[in-house]
């Protein structure tokens, strides 16, 4: 695939100047009027330019402190694209859904390894607040452990960038309606499987761990390939 010009690519001069200030640094950031006699740039384009960086979740934009850059983080900008692509083409998802399973296996071993006694203690706990939803007269969804329940296995591991694209399926993985799905013996049977894999990492054994997890993933890519897809809200 050829691209007609590296011109795409390149910075405003906003985002250029607010990539120059470390990220440890919370000072606020100039008024537009100010900014545009030292970047040189009009007042109308700096206020294009910053919408942007608020999109992007580089700024945020409070009346009273003004603005004041943010710590960089991935998920804004892929949300709000995901978000779209997934609206404009419902088999997008499955593609994230996929993109997911093989993050999730290649960084298994690793994050399990990072766990702690209380991150393995609050696995333990979402599996019980889960069984215990599924139990209950009537049934519960436990949508909030469930996300939870993956998110806490991947939190420690070095690459934050991969956390934020685990983030964000789990934000279309809601938007998509999917977190609605009510097979009460289905969703028991997916917490059978959480189960399993905590025992697993509770005894060091991570790859059987792996093997479990890999077994629990073909069972949701079966549900969501047969799930309707809602629209979203």
């Amino acid at each position: 695939m050829e691209y007609s010009s590296s011109q795409n690519y390149k910075l405003s001069e906003l985002l250029k100047y607010l990539a120059s200030i470390p990220e440890d640094a919370r000072q606020r950031i100039p008024p537009l009027s100010e900014l545009s006699q030292t970047l040189g740039v009009s007042v109308a384009s700096l206020r294009e330019q910053l919408e942007v960086a608020r999109l992007l979740g580089i700024v945020e934009i409070k009346p009273k402190s003004g603005i004041r850059k943010t710590k960089y983080e991935l998920k804004p900008a892929v949300v709000a694209s995901l978000t779209y692509g997934v609206e404009s083409n419902s088999r997008l998802f499955w593609q994230v859904s996929d993109m997911r399973k093989h993050l999730e296996a290649a960084y298994f071993i690793e994050a399990a390894q990072m766990l702690s006694t209380a991150d393995k203690e609050e696995l333990d706990v979402l599996v019980k607040k889960a069984q215990l939803r599924l139990r209950s007269i009537p049934s519960q969804l436990p949508n909030i452990e469930h996300r939870e329940f993956h998110l806490v296995i991947y939190r420690r591991i070095s690459n934050h960038l991969v956390f934020n694209l685990l983030e964000t399926y789990w934000d279309l993985y809601r938007l998509t309606g999917l977190d609605i799905y009510t097979d009460i013996n289905y969703v028991d049977r997916v917490w059978q499987y959480h189960a399993r894999i905590v025992e697993q990492i509770k005894q060091g054994n991570y790859s059987r761990g792996l093997q479990i997890l890999l077994e629990h993933m073909d069972l949701i890519s079966q549900r969501e390939r047969q799930a309707p897809r809602l629209s979203f809200e």
